[in-house]
């Protein structure tokens, strides 16, 4: 059955939420990837129901040219949605799991590699639900590395990122922004130790800008830098709870906030001049606008759908 997409052409403050329909029995990652579109108080616009996706939708980010990119790992797909809202040709990248991307200055582009190694290390009682698969050629997942493209997806340089693989092993550059000098690339891998930084100039890793030590329960989940430069981060405490941290740039924490919940996982771009960070919650599927003067849930809405948001931008129009 095909699905009729009711996308209307973006205005200023859409939000937009990558939310695929997880309707495959066989696979709890899988089914019919669509866009789920609202308007700057969370009211439901329309939905974009995409093609040649398989699973989760994420790493939704608006380009320069305000054309909407977004990722589907497990299909190797970037995808490329126009401001009317139609689903454009996929730039020709490599078949690689990539899941985020970061725009520079001189037209190229950072996209990270959200898988790493061959391994799976998750417990028994918690099965993945998902198959991952191995990148073409090879009995691996993928590198965690992050390639410099071409927006056409041309390769430019590869870059030998460290990557965690987080909690259950395999999860690699998931999260990634540039820091204010314009040449530090600012990432993490979820579910790991903190957050990681490589020099793109250089071409060399650095020190890490947080460290959780390996007794602390600390875990970190996702990264975005705001507009304004602000620098946001998630971090994990199954034991304690879901935070959100305004970071300075060396790392510290400037303001700690707790989360309404367990998982938040997900940070979004917010249009220039915001006060609010945009957060998903992937265990049920929330989506809300997250005051950062106040710490209150200002607007909120349901994407109905449990372990699917996996991206949330804002059009600045």
């Amino acid at each position: 059955m095909t699905q009729e997409s009711t996308i209307q052409p973006f205005a200023p403050g859409d939000i937009l939420v990558g939310c695929t329909l997880l309707n495959n029995p066989d696979d709890d990652h899988a089914g019919d990837g669509r866009i789920v579109q609202f308007d700057s108080d969370l009211n439901e616009k329309g939905t974009l129901w995409l093609t040649g996706t398989t699973h989760l939708i994420t790493g939704l980010k608006f380009a320069p040219d305000n054309t909407l990119w977004a990722f589907d790992s497990a299909s190797y797909s970037v995808l490329n949605i126009s401001p009317e809202g139609k689903q454009l040709a996929n730039p020709a990248f490599p078949q690689r799991s990539f899941s985020n991307v970061v725009f520079l200055d001189d037209g190229t582009v950072l996209v990270g590699e959200h898988l790493v190694g061959a391994e799976i290390r998750l417990p028994p009682d918690r099965p993945l639900g998902t198959t991952l698969p191995f990148m073409p050629g090879t009995e691996r997942f993928g590198d965690g590395h992050v390639f410099r493209c071409q927006p056409d997806g041309e390769v430019i340089r590869e870059y030998a990122t460290k990557a965690h693989g987080g909690m259950p092993a395999f999860l690699g550059i998931n999260n990634t922004c540039m820091a204010p000098d314009g040449k530090t690339l600012q990432y993490l891998s979820e579910l790991s130790d903190g957050v990681y930084q490589y020099d793109i100039e250089a071409d060399k890793q650095l020190d890490n800008l947080v460290t959780y030590p390996a007794d602390s329960g600390e875990m970190a989940m996702s990264l975005n830098r705001m507009p304004d430069g602000r620098l946001l981060h998630i971090r994990a405490n199954f034991r304690v709870g879901f935070f959100l941290d305004l970071l300075n740039e060396d790392g510290s924490r400037a303001k700690e906030f707790a989360l309404p919940g367990p998982g938040w996982a997900c940070l979004g771009n917010p249009a220039a001049g915001s006060d609010y960070a945009l957060l998903g919650n992937f265990f049920t599927g929330a989506v809300a606008k997250f005051d950062l003067d106040s710490g209150a849930v200002i607007a909120q809405a349901e994407t109905g759908v449990e372990r699917s948001l996996a991206g949330i931008a804002q059009f600045p129009g």
